[in-house]
C-alpha cells in the first residue's frame, strides 16, 4: 500500500514537472514569436535602414568653387587639381615614424611636418590632413606601390584654389582657407539646408570677395550612395547627384587700371579708391603694400605668416576700407559745400586771409607756401586757404558740421559688398561723449572746432568714405552704396544676374551751389596746387590736393623737428574727379608719409585718369619716377592701355582662363548629364571627390589696429 503511494506521488510529481517544462517552452517560443513579430513587424523600417547603412554609404561631393573675372573677363581666382597625400592621425600608431617612412618615397620638407603639427591643433583627431601636396605623377605612382604600408594615409585629388595675377588686386578678392573649429560652431547655428551644403567641405572664404560671397562661389554639394564590402571598399554606384558648381562673380574692376595703380605705390603705403558716380561701381580698389594670396592655397609656413603679421608696413591691412586718416584740405570742398547748404555763408563772401587765425589764446597756421590777401569761396578752394576755413569751422560749429556732412558718408559705414568695413569718426558733441570715459574728457571746447575746417582734429575717414563723397558731390547729390561685384552668372543655366547698386536717396543739393564747389575744384587742376600736373590733360577734371598730419605737433614743435622720422611725415592726399562736365569717375588717393598731395597723390590720379579717359598708358620713365614722387605731368611717350601684358606670369594667366573655359564646359555637362545605373563601375571614394579648393589653415587674418592720426585736440600747421 505504500508503494502504490509513493508511485502514486512520483507520477504525480512527474506530471507536474512535465506541465511546467511545456509551459516554460511555451513560453520561450512566445517570447521568440513575440520578439521575431517585434522586429519583424514593429522594427522593420528601422532595421532594414541600419541594415543598408552597413552596406552603403553616403560620399558628399563637395562642388567647384565659382570663378572671379574683372569686368573684361580676365580670371583673378581659379580652381587647378592636383593629388595630395593625407594622413588621419587616428589611424596611424607611430605619426612620426610612418612620416619618416612616407619621407623616403616622397619628398616632405620641414614645412610639412610644421603645416601638419598646426592643422592637428585646430582640427579633429579623425579627420583627414594633408602632409604633401601637388604630388607629382611620380610621387602618386611611387607611394600607391607602397600604399600597403601606411594605414592611415592616402592620396586624394583635390582642387585647389589659384590667383594666376599674385598680388594684384589681393585685398579685393581675398583667400580661402581651412574651416576652423570656431567657424565650425558658428554653422551650428545655420539652417538645416545650409549646413548640409557644407558636409564635405573643408574650406571657406576668409577674406575679400571670397569672404563675402562665399554662398554664390561655393555651390551646392552632391553626393553618391555606393555599396561597399565588408572591408569597406566600394563596390558600385547606387545613386548619384552630381555638384552645382559655384557662380561666377563678375566685378565692376578693371584689373589692368588696378595692376597700373599698384605699380606707381611700388613699395610705398597708401590706398586708391576709384569709383563710377554714375551707378556706384567701383573701377579701383587698392591697398598697399599688398600680399600674395597663393601663400595660402597650400597652407602658409611659419616664415611667410611671420613677414606678413609682423611686418611695419602691415601687408594684410586693407587700407582702401580699415585705415583712416585725417582728410587733410581735400575736406575743404564738403566744407564749403556745408556751408552753401546751411545759409552760413555765400559764395561771394570775402574773408581777409593774413595766414594766422587767433582763437582763445591760441594761433592757428598757414603752409609758408600761402599767400595773404582777400579770398571769397572759390579763391579759398583754389589757394587752399586754411584761414578762411577756420574762420567757417567756428561760425558753423562742430554739430552743424556732422550733420551737414554725415549724409555725405563720413562717420560712416558706406554698405561696400566687403566685410569689415571702418566706420571713420566724424566728431561731434555726442560723439565725444561717447567716445571718452572720462568726464573731462568728453567735454567739446570750441577751440577743437577750428582744426576741423582743414580737415585735420578728430576728423578721420577711409578712402572709401572720401571717393564716395566725392562721387556724390561730383553728381549733384547721386548716392550709391559702393559695389565691387558688377554681375554674378550662373554657369549651369547660363543666367546671368546683374547686381545693382543700391540707389539711396538723393541729397537736396541746389544745383547753382553745387557749380560753385565744382568750379572752384576745377581751378584747382588750371590755377592752383595741382595745376603743374594736370597741364596738358584731354579732358577737364576737379579735384582738391590735401596735406594731412600724421601726428599732431606738440606746443611750439614745428614740422621740420620731425620730418627726419619718415613715418611721421605728412601724408600725401588727393580727391579728384573727370570728365567736369559729366563725370564718369571719382576718386581718392593716399600716399602715406610723402609729404604734399601734389608731389605723390595728385599723380597717380593723373595717370589713373589718362588710363580710363584716353586708354593712355604711362611710359616706362615716367612710371619709375611717378613711384619715387618725381613727376607732375607725364613724362616720356604714352602706351596704349590695351597693348599692356596683363600683370603677374604669363602662362599662369593663360592657364586660368583654359581652366575657366574648361570647367564652365564641366559645368553644363555635369547638369545635362543622366544619372549613372546601379551597375556602374565603382569608384573609390578617396580619389573620386574633389573640394572646391585647399588653401590656408590659418583662420582669418586680423588685420592690425588702422593707420590715423593720434585722437589728440586739433593741431595746426600746413594743409594743403
Amino acid at each position: 500500500m505504500t508503494v502504490m503511494k509513493n508511485i502514486q506521488q512520483e507520477l504525480g510529481g512527474f506530471r507536474l514537472r512535465l506541465v511546467a517544462a511545456g509551459l516554460f517552452v511555451l513560453l520561450c517560443f512566445g517570447l521568440l514569436t513575440a520578439r521575431l513579430l517585434f522586429l519583424q513587424v514593429t522594427q522593420h523600417d528601422n532595421l532594414l535602414d541600419r541594415a543598408e547603412s552597413n552596406r552603403t554609404t553616403i560620399v558628399p561631393i563637395v562642388p567647384n568653387r565659382g570663378l572671379i573675372k574683372d569686368r573684361n573677363g580676365v580670371v583673378l581666382a581659379s580652381n587647378y587639381s592636383a593629388y595630395t597625400l593625407e594622413i588621419t592621425p587616428a589611424k596611424v600608431d607611430d605619426l612620426d615614424g610612418t612620416i619618416d617612412a612616407l619621407a623616403q618615397l616622397i619628398e616632405i620638407q620641414p614645412r610639412d611636418r610644421k603645416r601638419l603639427k598646426r592643422l592637428m591643433s585646430e582640427s579633429k583627431n579623425f579627420e583627414s590632413l594633408p602632409i604633401r601636396t601637388k604630388l607629382s605623377d611620380t610621387e602618386v605612382a611611387k607611394f600607391t606601390a607602397q600604399r600597403f604600408r601606411f594605414p592611415g594615409v592616402e592620396i586624394k585629388a583635390r582642387l585647389f584654389r589659384n590667383y594666376p595675377l599674385g598680388e594684384v588686386g589681393a585685398h579685393l578678392i581675398g583667400y580661402i582657407g581651412r574651416i576652423n573649429q570656431a567657424e565650425k560652431k558658428a554653422m551650428d547655428d545655420w539652417e538645416e539646408e545650409d549646413f548640409a551644403n557644407y558636409r564635405g567641405t573643408e574650406y571657406i572664404g576668409k577674406l575679400g570677395l571670397e569672404q563675402a560671397y562665399e554662398r554664390e562661389l561655393h555651390g551646392i554639394t552632391g553626393f553618391e550612395q555606393l555599396e561597399t564590402s565588408a572591408g569597406g571598399r566600394a563596390v558600385r554606384r547606387l545613386a548619384h547627384k552630381p555638384p552645382t558648381p559655384g557662380n561666377t562673380l563678375v566685378l565692376s574692376i578693371d584689373i589692368r587700371l588696378q595692376a597700373l595703380v599698384e605699380e606707381l605705390y611700388k613699395d610705398r603705403r597708401g590706398a586708391l579708391v576709384a569709383i563710377d558716380p554714375r551707378n556706384g561701381e567701383v573701377l579701383a580698389f587698392v591697398s598697399k603694400p599688398t600680399f600674395d594670396p597663393n601663400l595660402f592655397v597650400d597652407g602658409i609656413d611659419a616664415d611667410n605668416w611671420r613677414e606678413l603679421n609682423e611686418n611695419i608696413d602691415k601687408p594684410l591691412l586693407n587700407r582702401a576700407m580699415r585705415g583712416t586718416y585725417p582728410p587733410g584740405s581735400t575736406f575743404k570742398p564738403f566744407m564749403a559745400m556745408a556751408a552753401l547748404n546751411s545759409g552760413k555763408r555765400s559764395p561771394s563772401l570775402i574773408i581777409q586771409d593774413n595766414l594766422t587765425y587767433s582763437f582763445g589764446g591760441r594761433t592757428f597756421g598757414s603752409p609758408e607756401v600761402d599767400r595773404p590777401g582777400p579770398k571769397d569761396m572759390r579763391l579759398a578752394i583754389v589757394s587752399s586757404s586754411n584761414v578762411y576755413f577756420y574762420s567757417l569751422a567756428n561760425e558753423m560749429g562742430v554739430d552743424l558740421i556732422h550733420d551737414e556732412l554725415e549724409p555725405f558718408g563720413f562717420g560712416r559705414k558706406t554698405g561696400i559688398d566687403l566685410i569689415g568695413e571702418l566706420t571713420g569718426d566724424l566728431p561731434s558733441t555726442a560723439w565725444k561723449r561717447t567716445r571718452f570715459k572720462k568726464p573731462e574728457q568728453q567735454k567739446w571746447y570750441a577751440g577743437e572746432t577750428i582744426s576741423l575746417g582743414i580737415g585735420q582734429g578728430y576728423n578721420n575717414f577711409t578712402m572709401l568714405q572720401l571717393a564716395t563723397a566725392t562721387s556724390t558731390l561730383s553728381s549733384a547729390g547721386l548716392r550709391y552704396k559702393p559695389r565691387l561685384v558688377r554681375e554674378i552668372q550662373d554657369v549651369v543655366k547660363h543666367e546671368q544676374r546683374r547686381v545693382a547698386s543700391d540707389a539711396m536717396t538723393p541729397l537736396p543739393l541746389r544745383p547753382e551751389q553745387v557749380d560753385v564747389i565744382l568750379n572752384a575744384m576745377h581751378g584747382v587742376t588750371v590755377e592752383g596746387t595741382s595745376r603743374a600736373v594736370f597741364a596738358g590733360a584731354g579732358y577737364k577734371s576737379g579735384g582738391k590736393t590735401g596735406t594731412a598730419q600724421a601726428v599732431g605737433l606738440r606746443a611750439g614743435e614745428k614740422y621740420k623737428d620731425i620730418k627726419a622720422d619718415e613715418r611721421k611725415r605728412d601724408h600725401s592726399l588727393y580727391v579728384a574727379f573727370a570728365p567736369i562736365e559729366a563725370p564718369t569717375i571719382a576718386v581718392a588717393v593716399i600716399v602715406e608719409n610723402a609729404g604734399f598731395g601734389s608731389t605723390s597723390a595728385a599723380p597717380i590720379a593723373r595717370r589713373l585718369f589718362d588710363f580710363v579717359l584716353m586708354g593712355q598708358y604711362p611710359s616706362e620713365e615716367d612710371i619709375a619716377l611717378t613711384q619715387q614722387g618725381k613727376t607732375t605731368a607725364p613724362v616720356g611717350k604714352p602706351r596704349l592701355a590695351t597693348e599692356i601684358p596683363l600683370p603677374g606670369n604669363a602662362a599662369d594667366v593663360a592657364a586660368a582662363a583654359s581652366a575657366a573655359s574648361a570647367s564652365a564646359a564641366g559645368a553644363s555637362a555635369s547638369a545635362s548629364a543622366p544619372m549613372p545605373s546601379a551597375s556602374a563601375a565603382s569608384a573609390a571614394p578617396a580619389i573620386a571627390n574633389m573640394p572646391a579648393a585647399s588653401a590656408s589653415s590659418k583662420p582669418a587674418l586680423r588685420p592690425a589696429s588702422a593707420p590715423r592720426a593720434a585722437v589728440q585736440p586739433p593741431a595746426s600747421g600746413a594743409s594743403r
